[in-house]
């Protein structure tokens, strides 16, 4: 199966939008490139209706007018992982939980830091949001792509830092 990658220039500098004939795969910021791109064989460097529909609405996010995303998405993990990635897509625009709260959700709430290091490996950030998840305490936490990066995309959807 062909791998497709194309890339965007955003306000958090370049992203490369990973994807297949049908499902969005990937989407790696620039500052994580060259550890991340290992993931994917034999990347064609153009662009099909996956990535250009990913582009668009990450362009309409970015501008302030989409809240939700409608890119089909395909993520592979651990089953942990995936029940992780899949709790993050139902945090609203704007809202932020604690990663204590994301262990609740998925029903393992001791597994707070196993929350944290699979928000850590999420493929698709930004658009599976794991950036709304911040300490109990209301601090930030960790981002793989850097703290300003979290705090541009919380400031950028008006979030509040305070925990649920």
């Amino acid at each position: 199966m062909k791998i497709y990658c194309d890339e965007m220039t955003s306000p958090v500098g370049k992203l490369y939008i990973i994807a297949n004939e049908t499902h969005l795969l990937g989407l790696i910021m620039e500052v994580s490139w060259d550890r991340e791109k290992k993931k994917f064989n034999n990347l064609f460097y153009e662009e099909n209706k996956i990535t250009s529909l990913a582009q668009k609405e990450l362009k309409e996010y970015f501008s302030r007018k989409r809240e939700k995303f409608n890119t089909p998405l395909s993520f592979k993990g651990t089953p942990f992982q995936e029940r992780a990635w899949r709790a993050l897509l139902d945090i609203p625009y704007g809202m932020t939980i604690s990663y204590e709260k994301q262990a609740q959700n998925i029903g393992n709430p001791k597994a707070i830091r196993a929350i944290g290091s699979a928000n850590g490996t999420n493929p698709i950030p930004i658009i599976i949001p794991c950036h709304r998840v911040i300490r109990k305490s209301g601090g930030l936490g960790g981002y793989a792509s850097g703290l300003e990066i979290k705090k541009f995309l919380l400031n950028l959807e008006n979030s509040k830092y305070s925990p649920q």
